[in-house]
Protein backbone atom coordinates (compact mmCIF):
# COMPACT_ATOMS: atom_id res chain seq x y z
CA UNK A 1 0.00 0.00 0.00
CA UNK A 2 2.77 2.57 0.86
CA UNK A 3 4.98 1.27 -2.35
CA UNK A 4 1.96 2.04 -4.09
CA UNK A 5 1.46 5.48 -2.91
CA UNK A 6 5.01 6.20 -3.48
CA UNK A 7 5.37 5.22 -6.89
CA UNK A 8 2.45 7.51 -7.74
CA UNK A 9 3.67 10.50 -6.36
CA UNK A 10 6.81 9.63 -7.78
CA UNK A 11 5.06 9.05 -11.14
CA UNK A 12 3.68 12.19 -10.83
CA UNK A 13 6.90 14.18 -10.09
CA UNK A 14 8.42 12.55 -13.05
CA UNK A 15 5.82 13.67 -15.22
CA UNK A 16 7.42 17.01 -15.12
CA UNK A 17 10.84 16.24 -16.06
CA UNK A 18 9.27 13.66 -18.57
CA UNK A 19 7.47 16.25 -20.42
CA UNK A 20 9.83 18.99 -20.93
CA UNK A 21 12.53 16.34 -21.87
CA UNK A 22 10.14 15.54 -24.81
CA UNK A 23 9.56 18.64 -25.93
CA UNK A 24 13.78 19.22 -25.47
CA UNK A 25 14.77 16.35 -27.33
CA UNK A 26 11.84 15.62 -30.42
CA UNK A 27 14.11 13.63 -32.26
CA UNK A 28 14.37 10.85 -29.86
CA UNK A 29 10.86 10.00 -30.81
CA UNK A 30 9.67 12.14 -33.67
CA UNK A 31 12.44 11.04 -36.41
CA UNK A 32 11.26 7.81 -37.75
CA UNK A 33 13.78 7.69 -40.47
CA UNK A 34 15.34 6.04 -37.23
CA UNK A 35 13.99 2.89 -36.06
CA UNK A 36 14.99 3.79 -32.82
CA UNK A 37 13.18 6.68 -32.93
CA UNK A 38 9.83 5.07 -34.07
CA UNK A 39 10.02 2.33 -31.11
CA UNK A 40 10.55 5.45 -28.61
CA UNK A 41 6.98 6.45 -30.00
CA UNK A 42 5.30 3.30 -29.99
CA UNK A 43 6.51 2.68 -26.14
CA UNK A 44 5.61 5.98 -25.08
CA UNK A 45 2.45 6.16 -27.06
CA UNK A 46 1.01 3.71 -24.62
CA UNK A 47 3.17 3.97 -21.61
CA UNK A 48 2.41 4.97 -17.58
CA UNK A 49 4.68 7.62 -18.56
CA UNK A 50 2.47 9.74 -20.84
CA UNK A 51 -0.73 8.93 -18.86
CA UNK A 52 1.43 10.42 -15.78
CA UNK A 53 1.84 13.35 -18.09
CA UNK A 54 -1.78 13.81 -19.32
CA UNK A 55 -2.97 13.17 -15.76
CA UNK A 56 -0.73 15.77 -13.87
CA UNK A 57 -1.44 18.28 -16.76
CA UNK A 58 -5.37 17.42 -15.90
CA UNK A 59 -4.31 18.17 -12.44
CA UNK A 60 -2.60 21.65 -12.41
CA UNK A 61 -4.97 23.20 -15.14
CA UNK A 62 -7.77 21.49 -12.90
CA UNK A 63 -6.43 23.67 -9.69
CA UNK A 64 -5.90 26.94 -11.63
CA UNK A 65 -9.41 26.58 -13.36
CA UNK A 66 -10.76 26.04 -9.99
CA UNK A 67 -9.12 29.44 -8.71
CA UNK A 68 -9.58 31.35 -12.55
CA UNK A 69 -13.23 29.18 -13.61
CA UNK A 70 -12.73 31.47 -16.63
CA UNK A 71 -10.27 28.84 -17.34
CA UNK A 72 -12.43 26.43 -17.55
CA UNK A 73 -14.83 27.61 -19.30
CA UNK A 74 -12.91 28.67 -21.81
CA UNK A 75 -11.43 24.89 -21.93
CA UNK A 76 -15.15 23.35 -21.95
CA UNK A 77 -16.23 25.84 -25.45
CA UNK A 78 -12.93 24.74 -26.91
CA UNK A 79 -13.40 20.91 -26.68
CA UNK A 80 -17.30 20.78 -27.22
CA UNK A 81 -16.50 23.42 -30.13
CA UNK A 82 -13.65 20.65 -31.32
CA UNK A 83 -16.12 17.79 -30.91
CA UNK A 84 -18.89 19.88 -32.72
CA UNK A 85 -16.90 20.86 -35.49
CA UNK A 86 -15.26 17.26 -35.70
CA UNK A 87 -18.93 15.73 -35.59
CA UNK A 88 -20.79 17.83 -38.55
CA UNK A 89 -18.08 17.12 -40.84
CA UNK A 90 -17.57 13.37 -40.12
CA UNK A 91 -21.47 12.84 -39.97
CA UNK A 92 -21.50 13.60 -43.80
CA UNK A 93 -19.93 10.11 -44.14
CA UNK A 94 -23.68 8.74 -43.41
CA UNK A 95 -24.82 10.68 -46.55
CA UNK A 96 -21.41 9.42 -48.99
CA UNK A 97 -22.60 5.98 -47.42
CA UNK A 98 -25.80 6.06 -48.79
CA UNK A 99 -24.99 7.52 -52.01
CA UNK A 100 -22.28 4.74 -52.71
CA UNK A 101 -24.75 2.04 -52.02
CA UNK A 102 -27.15 2.86 -54.44
CA UNK A 103 -24.14 3.24 -56.67
CA UNK A 104 -22.98 0.02 -56.31
CA UNK A 105 -26.28 -1.68 -56.83
CA UNK A 106 -27.09 0.08 -59.69
CA UNK A 107 -24.06 -0.83 -61.53
CA UNK A 108 -24.18 -4.04 -60.48
CA UNK A 109 -28.11 -4.64 -61.21
CA UNK A 110 -28.11 -2.60 -64.13
CA UNK A 111 -24.77 -2.48 -65.89
CA UNK A 112 -23.83 -5.87 -64.12
CA UNK A 113 -20.27 -4.53 -63.92
CA UNK A 114 -17.43 -6.12 -62.44
CA UNK A 115 -15.52 -2.85 -60.73
CA UNK A 116 -16.30 0.43 -60.70
CA UNK A 117 -14.45 3.62 -60.92
CA UNK A 118 -14.44 7.04 -59.28
CA UNK A 119 -12.47 10.01 -59.48
CA UNK A 120 -11.90 13.02 -61.64
CA UNK A 121 -8.79 12.88 -63.69
CA UNK A 122 -7.21 10.10 -62.41
CA UNK A 123 -10.09 7.53 -61.76
CA UNK A 124 -10.07 5.27 -58.43
CA UNK A 125 -10.79 1.61 -59.43
CA UNK A 126 -11.53 -1.43 -57.51
CA UNK A 127 -13.64 -4.10 -57.70
CA UNK A 128 -17.38 -4.19 -56.81
CA UNK A 129 -16.69 -6.03 -53.61
CA UNK A 130 -14.37 -3.29 -52.48
CA UNK A 131 -16.37 -0.52 -52.58
CA UNK A 132 -19.34 -2.80 -50.85
CA UNK A 133 -16.56 -3.68 -48.04
CA UNK A 134 -15.81 0.19 -47.94
CA UNK A 135 -19.13 1.02 -46.89
CA UNK A 136 -18.26 -0.44 -43.18
CA UNK A 137 -15.50 2.18 -43.09
CA UNK A 138 -17.99 5.24 -43.30
CA UNK A 139 -20.33 3.53 -40.58
CA UNK A 140 -17.19 3.58 -38.55
CA UNK A 141 -15.78 6.93 -39.38
CA UNK A 142 -19.41 8.31 -37.62
CA UNK A 143 -19.20 6.01 -34.93
CA UNK A 144 -15.74 6.93 -34.04
CA UNK A 145 -15.60 10.60 -34.72
CA UNK A 146 -19.10 11.65 -34.29
CA UNK A 147 -19.37 10.06 -30.76
CA UNK A 148 -18.54 13.17 -28.68
CA UNK A 149 -20.54 15.56 -31.25
CA UNK A 150 -23.23 13.37 -30.27
CA UNK A 151 -23.10 13.31 -26.58
CA UNK A 152 -22.52 17.68 -26.71
CA UNK A 153 -25.50 17.45 -28.86
CA UNK A 154 -27.49 15.12 -25.81
CA UNK A 155 -28.23 12.32 -28.53
CA UNK A 156 -26.70 9.48 -26.38
CA UNK A 157 -29.59 7.26 -24.95
CA UNK A 158 -29.24 7.11 -21.02
CA UNK A 159 -31.60 5.71 -18.68
CA UNK A 160 -32.23 7.85 -15.80
CA UNK A 161 -34.81 6.19 -13.60
CA UNK A 162 -32.48 8.13 -10.35
CA UNK A 163 -30.96 10.77 -12.15
CA UNK A 164 -34.03 12.37 -13.59
CA UNK A 165 -35.57 12.42 -9.93
CA UNK A 166 -32.84 14.16 -7.79
CA UNK A 167 -31.85 18.01 -7.59
CA UNK A 168 -30.01 20.15 -9.85
CA UNK A 169 -26.80 19.88 -8.28
CA UNK A 170 -27.26 16.12 -6.80
CA UNK A 171 -27.15 15.61 -10.92
CA UNK A 172 -24.19 17.90 -11.37
CA UNK A 173 -22.49 15.30 -8.60
CA UNK A 174 -23.70 12.56 -10.84
CA UNK A 175 -22.02 13.90 -14.12
CA UNK A 176 -18.82 14.79 -12.20
CA UNK A 177 -18.23 11.11 -10.78
CA UNK A 178 -19.35 9.46 -14.05
CA UNK A 179 -16.82 11.78 -16.21
CA UNK A 180 -13.77 10.54 -13.56
CA UNK A 181 -14.78 6.89 -12.82
CA UNK A 182 -16.44 5.55 -15.99
CA UNK A 183 -15.40 8.09 -19.08
CA UNK A 184 -11.75 8.16 -18.31
CA UNK A 185 -10.98 4.55 -17.19
CA UNK A 186 -12.67 3.45 -20.26
CA UNK A 187 -11.08 5.55 -22.58
CA UNK A 188 -7.92 5.17 -21.01
CA UNK A 189 -8.19 1.26 -21.05
CA UNK A 190 -9.33 1.47 -25.08
CA UNK A 191 -6.53 3.56 -25.83
CA UNK A 192 -4.03 1.45 -23.76
CA UNK A 193 -5.15 -2.06 -26.28
CA UNK A 194 -6.12 0.02 -28.56
CA UNK A 195 -2.73 2.10 -29.66
CA UNK A 196 -0.43 -1.21 -29.28
CA UNK A 197 -3.29 -3.27 -31.15
CA UNK A 198 -2.76 -0.48 -33.92
CA UNK A 199 0.79 -1.03 -34.11
CA UNK A 200 1.02 -4.72 -34.26
CA UNK A 201 -1.06 -4.20 -37.66
CA UNK A 202 1.32 -1.48 -38.96
CA UNK A 203 5.25 -2.91 -38.31
CA UNK A 204 7.09 -6.16 -37.47
CA UNK A 205 8.66 -7.21 -35.02
CA UNK A 206 5.37 -7.04 -33.32
CA UNK A 207 5.37 -4.40 -30.50
CA UNK A 208 3.37 -5.60 -27.14
CA UNK A 209 2.13 -3.60 -24.32
CA UNK A 210 4.23 -5.56 -22.21
CA UNK A 211 7.76 -5.52 -23.88
CA UNK A 212 10.06 -2.23 -22.20
CA UNK A 213 11.86 -0.11 -23.89
CA UNK A 214 14.93 -1.61 -23.77
CA UNK A 215 13.38 -4.81 -25.56
CA UNK A 216 11.38 -2.78 -27.90
CA UNK A 217 14.91 -1.07 -28.70
CA UNK A 218 16.23 -4.65 -28.89
CA UNK A 219 13.20 -5.24 -31.27
CA UNK A 220 13.75 -2.20 -33.75
CA UNK A 221 17.02 -3.37 -34.87
CA UNK A 222 14.75 -5.52 -37.41
CA UNK A 223 12.11 -3.36 -37.20
CA UNK A 224 10.22 -2.48 -40.81
CA UNK A 225 6.69 -1.13 -41.92
CA UNK A 226 4.53 -3.81 -42.71
CA UNK A 227 1.21 -2.11 -43.01
CA UNK A 228 -1.96 -4.60 -42.87
CA UNK A 229 -3.72 -4.88 -46.52
CA UNK A 230 -5.29 -7.87 -46.14
CA UNK A 231 -9.29 -8.04 -46.60
CA UNK A 232 -11.89 -10.61 -46.14
CA UNK A 233 -12.37 -11.31 -49.92
CA UNK A 234 -9.64 -11.83 -52.56
CA UNK A 235 -10.71 -8.55 -53.93
CA UNK A 236 -12.61 -6.74 -51.11
CA UNK A 237 -11.43 -3.64 -48.62
CA UNK A 238 -7.64 -4.06 -48.06
CA UNK A 239 -7.15 -1.03 -45.84
CA UNK A 240 -8.48 -2.33 -42.43
CA UNK A 241 -5.85 -0.68 -40.55
CA UNK A 242 -7.49 2.61 -40.96
CA UNK A 243 -10.33 0.53 -38.18
CA UNK A 244 -7.53 0.61 -35.50
CA UNK A 245 -6.73 3.90 -36.11
CA UNK A 246 -10.23 5.40 -35.95
CA UNK A 247 -10.72 3.09 -32.37
CA UNK A 248 -7.44 5.06 -31.37
CA UNK A 249 -9.59 8.34 -32.26
CA UNK A 250 -12.21 7.00 -30.49
CA UNK A 251 -10.22 6.98 -26.81
CA UNK A 252 -8.68 9.54 -27.23
CA UNK A 253 -11.56 12.27 -28.21
CA UNK A 254 -13.88 10.38 -25.47
CA UNK A 255 -10.79 11.19 -22.87
CA UNK A 256 -10.95 14.73 -24.03
CA UNK A 257 -14.81 14.83 -24.00
CA UNK A 258 -14.71 13.11 -20.23
CA UNK A 259 -12.71 16.29 -18.61
CA UNK A 260 -14.88 18.66 -21.11
CA UNK A 261 -17.80 16.91 -19.10
CA UNK A 262 -16.90 17.18 -15.49
CA UNK A 263 -15.63 20.64 -16.05
CA UNK A 264 -19.29 21.58 -17.45
CA UNK A 265 -20.77 19.65 -14.43
CA UNK A 266 -18.29 21.30 -11.85
CA UNK A 267 -18.82 24.90 -13.08
CA UNK A 268 -22.36 24.17 -13.24
CA UNK A 269 -22.52 22.69 -9.71
CA UNK A 270 -20.62 25.90 -8.51
CA UNK A 271 -22.38 28.40 -10.47
CA UNK A 272 -25.94 27.19 -10.07
CA UNK A 273 -28.99 26.35 -12.28
CA UNK A 274 -28.45 29.83 -14.19
CA UNK A 275 -25.74 28.27 -15.67
CA UNK A 276 -27.26 25.11 -16.89
CA UNK A 277 -26.04 25.20 -20.74
CA UNK A 278 -23.75 28.22 -21.05
CA UNK A 279 -22.22 28.72 -23.91
CA UNK A 280 -23.55 25.04 -25.37
CA UNK A 281 -24.14 25.09 -29.22
CA UNK A 282 -26.69 22.47 -29.81
CA UNK A 283 -28.26 22.37 -33.43
CA UNK A 284 -31.37 23.54 -34.02
CA UNK A 285 -33.50 21.13 -36.31
CA UNK A 286 -36.19 24.21 -37.57
CA UNK A 287 -39.36 22.27 -35.92
CA UNK A 288 -40.98 23.02 -32.50
CA UNK A 289 -42.70 18.96 -32.02
CA UNK A 290 -39.00 17.61 -33.29
CA UNK A 291 -37.08 20.17 -30.72
CA UNK A 292 -39.33 18.90 -27.78
CA UNK A 293 -38.79 15.22 -28.67
CA UNK A 294 -35.30 15.74 -28.62
CA UNK A 295 -35.23 17.99 -25.28
CA UNK A 296 -37.35 14.76 -23.99
CA UNK A 297 -35.21 12.31 -24.98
Amino acid sequence: MVEGIIWFFQNIALAFYNFFYALTHPGLWLDWSDKEALMRFIYYGGSVELFFVIFTAFLVFTAVGMWKNNLLWGAVRVMEGFANGLGRIFAWAGLLMVLQQIIIIFMQRVFAASEISIGFGKALTYDVSWWAEELKFYNALVVTLCVTYTFVQGGHVRVDLVYSAVKFRTKRMIDMFGSLFFMMPVAVITWMYGWYFLWRHLVVPNPSASDSLERLLQKSRALRWNVETIGFSPNGFNAYFLFKVLLVAYAGLVFLHAIAFFYRSYLEWKEGEASEGKYLDRDKLGDEDAELAANIH
